[in-house]
């Protein structure tokens, strides 16, 4: 890590330590547990996640409890989140771990992305979170973020600019399991409650005086308080 990456790192973790959400999922490195919250999180909001996550799991607490289950049963809990397709994604790779393989989780993220609806985020998240690997991981709230920061003259939504944002990713990412586990909280969190998609939180960002698009593009117009912990 280039040392401008490192001690925006250190930033960053020091800020999440003080500011980071209280998550049910945060609090766990149970494979199965993150990874359904990940695959709950998918283009759901935290707070209607929060609704079903513990349900879920009170139904279904192993792969093995969730590969044994009918799919309409699954498909029971799952009602009310939408996008089903998770939940079936869900339900096949429990029976595909507990088939083929010992009942558990890979710890490697390409490993991971071979099974059902894993893609490079997930894999990512679960190696990191889980088993804290130093993985990178990149959702919509990272992409965003590691855009700001270090390349802002890249648009995440276009294929050949988030490759080489994953790869930033990775240049940024710290070697230390541990540390990497905190510091990709820290960038999802900045994310979803400072350095939104409709606006930049610069007074209150623990980084700003590093981001290149401050920088070039001074401070937003005010705006309402970022959003506190909850």
């Amino acid at each position: 890590m280039p040392a401008q990456a490192q001690e925006i790192s250190r930033r960053l973790r020091r800020w999440f330590a003080r500011h980071g959400r209280d998550l049910p999922w945060r609090r766990t490195r149970d494979p199965y547990r993150i990874l359904v919250s990940e695959l709950m999180l998918q283009q759901t909001q935290v707070s209607r996640v929060l609704e079903f996550y513990a349900r879920f799991l009170e139904r279904f607490p192993s792969l093995h409890d969730l590969a044994a289950a009918r799919p309409a049963a699954v498909r029971e809990q799952w009602e009310g989140l939408g996008y089903y397709a998770r939940a079936r994604n869900l339900h096949a790779l429990s029976r595909r771990v507990t088939r083929d393989g010992d009942g558990t989780l890979p710890a490697d993220p390409a490993a991971l992305r071979t099974l059902p609806g894993i893609g490079p985020y997930t894999a990512g998240a679960v190696a990191s979170f889980a088993f804290e690997r130093p993985a990178a991981l990149v959702d919509t709230n990272v992409a965003r973020v590691i855009a700001r920061l270090f390349a802002p003259h890249l648009r995440p939504k276009r294929a050949r600019d988030l490759t080489r944002i994953w790869r930033i990713a990775e240049a940024i990412l710290p070697r230390r399991g541990p540390t990497a586990w905190t510091h990709n909280q820290a960038l999802m969190e900045l994310g979803a409650l400072v350095c939104t998609a409709r606006v930049r939180h610069c007074d209150v960002c623990p980084v700003a005086r590093a981001c290149l698009t401050r920088q070039r593009e001074g401070p937003p117009p005010a705006t309402r308080p970022a959003p506190r912990k909850r």
